[in-house]
Parts: structure tokens; sequence; C-alpha cells
């Protein structure tokens, strides 16, 4: 029988070395809940980067896959679907904004929104050609396609991957008084995450979207929204923006989209932004497939049926204070909302990623993220008796210094 150092060589040997992932070889998953290879299970308090929002295997995105697998499962868009149409209606619903494209991934999403945003600043802001300027925030992360990178302030991600694409600039996250001097006559669209996840869950001052809303508002500006991490219940509402009780012009979404099951994103704008799109400027094969569309109308059901935004509140605000409340030598803030919720480790004691070891060690799966953060993002299906179960032990972790974890780690494999 195969063993986890066995499929970690075999991914080591064959494959791009382009990811570094915990020692952790899973196997199979059910709700909140997955297991490795040798049996041990473990809590998913990361959620595939809250693509699991609704967990693993939701029985009823399961059972609408499997049902539209026996029927229909891609045409591209060379025909009409008899899922799409109703995608679009309940997409743009629970978004409250007008038109959708769909895409596959998040990064595909985020260029599609660069793409028609460009389209309208020429279109209806009369920008000179070619001259269309993105604001983009510092830390920010959208994707690692070329244009994507292009606009990241992490060197790593763009080392020997030149020529970028111009047309961006980055200014201060956070900073509205930033955002409206930055602005010139070719500014057309201000991308931004409500939370920065990658970045090392990075919330904004209160208000911040709300005032990046009125200066983009005053200055003929497209405010584009990427939800990608954030949306669908993460944050304790349906979408993180609506913290702030503002409206995006463009919304970018991914991940939790596809229920955790299929891939599946979009783009939804105001009519006046995506209508521009004319037959051949813009698509994809896979892009709105009915399978992915079917798992999607389902997940969109669930998140609204079950109350998982409001689940996601009510269980991040135990999970925050339970993590404000630990005397801990280590601990230099927590911060996020919802279940997106960032542990600062001090970076004069140590980097995060051995507290995030230390916590596979007990059976909780997080990583780490910008060197001196731990993520946690647990399915929206988390329940209370999961919640109990983990939190000693969370604390045990992050309420031990460095050496103290060498002890147990020792202690654990004599044992």
């Amino acid at each position: 029988m195969a063993t986890s150092r066995d499929y970690m060589n075999l991914e080591d040997q064959y494959g791009a070395h382009n990811y570094k992932p915990m020692p952790v070889v899973l196997s199979e998953g059910e709700g909140a809940w997955v297991t490795d290879v040798e049996g041990k299970r473990y809590l998913d308090m990361l959620s595939a980067y809250s693509a699991l929002n609704f967990g693993h295997r939701h029985p009823k995105l399961v059972a609408a896959m499997k049902d539209q697998l026996d029927r229909l499962t891609l045409t591209s868009r060379a025909f009409f679907s008899d899922k799409l149409g109703l995608w679009y209606k309940a997409l743009t619903d629970l978004c409250e904004l007008d038109m959708a494209i769909p895409m596959n991934t998040g990064a595909e999403a985020v260029e599609t929104a660069i793409k028609i945003v460009r389209k309208w600043g020429y279109q209806h802001k009369k920008v000179p050609k070619d001259q269309a300027e993105i604001l983009v925030c510092e830390q920010n992360f959208h994707g690692r396609t070329i244009s994507i990178i292009s606009f990241s302030t992490e060197p790593e991600y763009k080392e020997d991957f030149g020529p970028l694409t111009p047309g961006f600039r980055s200014i201060p996250y956070g900073d509205a008084d930033a955002l409206e001097a930055a602005i010139t006559p070719n500014t057309v669209g201000f991308l931004v995450e409500p939370i920065q996840g990658e970045g090392g869950v990075n919330v904004p001052p209160e208000g911040y979207l709300q005032r990046a809303r009125e200066i983009c508002d005053r200055n003929n500006v497209l405010l584009m929204v990427d939800e990608i991490q954030t949306g669908l219940g993460r944050t304790g509402r349906n979408f993180c923006y609506q913290h702030d009780g503002i409206k995006p012009d463009v919304l970018i979404l991914g991940k939790a989209l596809g229920g955790g099951l299929y891939p599946i994103s979009a783009v939804v704008t105001k009519e006046e932004v995506l209508s521009l799109f004319q037959p051949g400027q813009h698509g994809s094969t896979f892009g709105g497939n009915p399978l992915a569309c079917a798992v999607s109308l389902e997940a969109m059901r669930i998140l609204q049926e079950e109350k998982l935004a409001e689940r996601a509140a009510s269980m991040g605000d135990q999970l925050q204070s339970h993590l404000r409340s630990l005397s801990s030598p280590v601990l230099q803030d927590i911060r996020g909302k919802g279940l997106l919720i960032g542990v600062e480790i001090k970076s004069s004691v140590s980097k995060a990623k051995p507290y995030g070891l230390a916590l596979v060690e007990e059976g909780i799966l997080c990583k780490e993220t910008q060197e001196h953060t731990l993520r946690f993002a647990p399915s929206l299906l988390m329940t209370q008796e999961d919640l109990d179960w983990a939190l000693p032990k969370i604390s045990r972790v992050l309420t031990s210094t460095p050496a103290q974890l060498r002890e147990y780690k020792a202690s654990s494999h004599a044992a």
C-alpha cells in the first residue's frame, strides 16, 4: 500500500515545483473534514483558499452534478444551453447587477474584467487609444497570468517572466487619499480586493470602499471589486463589499462559485459595461458549460437557503474572539471578517510556517501567507462541535514558543 511519502515523491519527481504543499496527502473529504491516505482526519480550515465555502462534497451539489452528468456536460458557446440563461439570471439577481460573463478560473475572470474596462474607457470615457490605465493596490493578488503579474508588487511573481504588460499603476492599499491623488484623465478603473487574502489577510480601514466608491463616481472611473476569495458568504455577507454599503461597477467572482466541485468564474457588471463585448471579441470553450452552471446554480441556492453568510458571521465572531483572548508571547495581530481570519506571528519570534505544521500535527489544516501570517478560512458549514474541538488545539499551538513547539513535536513522535 502506497504511503503519504510515496505520493509526495511522485509529485516531486514528475510535477513542476511551482507549489510547496504542507506534508499531508489527502484522499477523502466530507463536509468540513478531510482524511489522509493513512486514515488520519483533519479539520480543513483552509478550504482550498475559500473555494470550499460549502465544504467537501455537499450532498446537494454532488446530486446536481450527477444529474447534469447524465444529461449534458459541454456545448461550447457555439450553441445555447438550457442552463446558462438560468445561471445568468440567478447570478445577476444575487449580485444585484445587470449582466454577467462566465469563465473558468479567477485569473481568467480578472483578465476579462481588464479587457472590458479598457474597452469601456475607450468607448464611453473617450480615453486616447492605448492610453487606458487601471489603478491597483500594493500587495494585491489577482492571479498569475502575464498581465496580472505585471501589476503585482511581489518580485517573486515577476522575476524572469518579462516583458510585462503596461497600463497599470500601484497605490497603497486602504489609502483613499492615495487613490484620489493617483487618478488621471486616462484612469478607467480601480481594481481592489475588499480584504487582501494572499497579501496577508489585510483588512482596510472602515469605510474605505465607501470612499473609493465616491472617488470613482466623481472621476468617472469604474470600481472593480475582486471577490474571488471573499465572496459568497465568506466574510459574513454574501459579498464583502456589502459591509461598506456600496455596489461595484465590476464584480469578479470565482472559487466558491463552483461549489468546490467544478471550476467556474464570472464577471458581473452594469449593462453599459458588459454590453460592449461583441461576437468574437472574447470567449472560452468551457466557460458557462452546462455542468458548471448546474453546480453553480445549486451553490447559489445553498448559500441563501442555508444562510451561510449568517453562519460565517456568527462562527467567525467566536473564532476571532477566542483568538484575541489568548495570552501568547508570539501573537502580533488578529484580523479578518467572518471566517476569513489572519493570525500574524511576531516577526521577531518566528515565521508562521512552524505554527502551521504544528496545527497539522493537531489535526487542523491551515497555511501561512506572507511568511508571518496564518490564514484560517474553514468551511462555512463548520459546526459548533467542530469549532469547540478545534479551539483548545489552536490555543495550545498559538500560545507556544518556537522552542516549546519543537519539544512538543519531539515528544509526539517519541510516543
